[in-house]
């Protein structure tokens, strides 16, 4: 990637860093730089920045996917959920994380005992429990972006250099100043997540070709997006009372996690969990992360995205993409697994687990993102019975919301 773009990178996600966090951050906080080795560059512009900030940076590259493989392939189970001696005592302390992604290899997984990701992902829950909560005192904030690899391009059926150009072109780094068109679009998100809440909604329902899904929102609830975390990020995102979801979801765009591909996936939902899961490929892959733990077959996240926002059009083989897809008819995704917390309308630090519970905020070692791409119709209940249709062909029906 160009030099000029990756300065214009490092503009956005510090944007994205600052915007993420509630409190302004000082001189000497702890800043986590995690990249692979395809996000050096980057890292390093990164790094300057943050010292030349006065932030103590910790950098952390991360395993290759030879690594990773013979983590998963020969590790032992003491191995697996091994936890280094102070990465805790780290986690209690960081003020922020930026994570540059570049995988070499998306599919070295695929052989992979499920169980062993499983175990893994299990023993680094604490982990995200530590920082959920310290982002919640508003103490830390964090942001992640992509890098273009040949591996990545090959998947989506593109040359790397077109990858790149989506790449560029999908986070505004082809303009002069990308952090101003960021800020334009989260100040029409203000106004969209404001309306949704001023409509006092109970209950979702999303209707297209292979979907007809009910989502209850939940008592205390708020929709959040385009707050500085993921570049890029268009989506707006609700956190539901799992226990209300029912009906069909049918994800048409492909998925890949933990090496494995996942394909043509359908879910069927009953009084909050799913009861029937079939996929076209990936079937047995899909199973074994249903079966990860008691919320892994409920919904955590209820997205939308609006096409107006995003510049995203193609299969980009990778979820921080693909869930931000605008094409046609924008997307909408849900995710399996753990909710957002912070789409809790109250004071975040009286959220304990009881709370969580019986508010109906999920729990799970897992957070999938699914992503259902056709031409669809979202239609609202609100609390005083009436009916309204908030998202339709692509656009949320604000009607003063002007195209960018």
């Amino acid at each position: 990637m160009k030099r000029i773009y990756l300065e214009r990178y490092a503009d956005v996600l510090l944007w994205g860093l600052t915007t993420a966090r509630k409190k302004s951050y000082k001189k000497n906080e702890i800043v986590l730089v995690g990249f692979d080795k395809s996000g050096l560059e980057l890292a390093e512009i990164l790094h300057d920045r943050l010292i030349s900030g006065g932030q103590r940076p910790v950098l952390r590259q991360n395993a290759t996917w030879v690594m990773e493989k013979n983590f998963y392939m020969k590790g032992n189970m003491d191995q697996l959920i091994f936890i280094a001696p102070g990465e805790i005592e780290l986690y209690k302390h960081l003020n922020g994380s930026i994570h540059i992604r570049g995988p070499e290899s998306i599919t070295h997984l695929a052989k992979a005992d499920p169980a062993k990701i499983v175990a893994t992902a299990l023993s680094r829950k604490p982990f995200r429990e530590i920082l959920e909560k310290r982002e919640h005192a508003g103490e830390f904030g964090w942001t992640l972006c992509m890098m273009p690899t040949q591996e990545l391009a090959n998947h989506a059926g593109m040359t790397l250099a077109q990858y790149e150009k989506e790449i560029v072109r999908s986070c505004f780094l082809d303009q002069k100043n990308p952090v101003a068109y960021w800020e334009n679009i989260a100040k029409k998100a203000k106004r969209l997540k404001k309306w949704l809440k001023d409509l006092k909604i109970v209950s979702y329902r999303m209707e297209s070709k292979n979907t007809d899904l009910t989502i209850m929102e939940g008592k205390d609830r708020q929709w959040l997006g385009i707050s500085g975390h993921n570049v890029p990020s268009f989506e707006l995102f609700v956190s539901p009372d799992y226990r209300g979801t029912k009906g069909v979801f049918y994800a048409d765009q492909p998925s890949y996690r933990c090496g494995n591909y996942v394909e043509g996936v359908q879910l069927v939902f009953a009084e909050g969990n799913v009861v029937k899961a079939t996929a076209k490929k990936g079937a047995a892959f899909l199973r074994k992360q249903l079966e990860m733990d008691p919320g892994a077959r409920r919904v955590g996240e209820f997205s939308l995205t609006d096409k107006r926002f995003s510049n995203i059009n193609r299969f980009m083989a990778n979820t921080l993409f693909d869930e931000n897809f605008g094409g046609k008819w924008g997307n909408s995704h849900v995710a399996l697994g753990s909710s957002y917390t912070d789409t809790y309308t109250g004071n975040l630090k009286t959220l304990t687990r009881k709370k969580k519970e019986a508010l109906g905020f999920n729990d799970s070692a897992l957070h999938w993102d699914l992503v259902n791409s056709e031409k669809k119709q979202v239609t609202a209940t609100c609390t005083n019975g009436k009916k309204i249709v908030i998202y339709e062909d692509g656009i949320f029906t604000l009607p003063s919301l002007k195209k960018r």
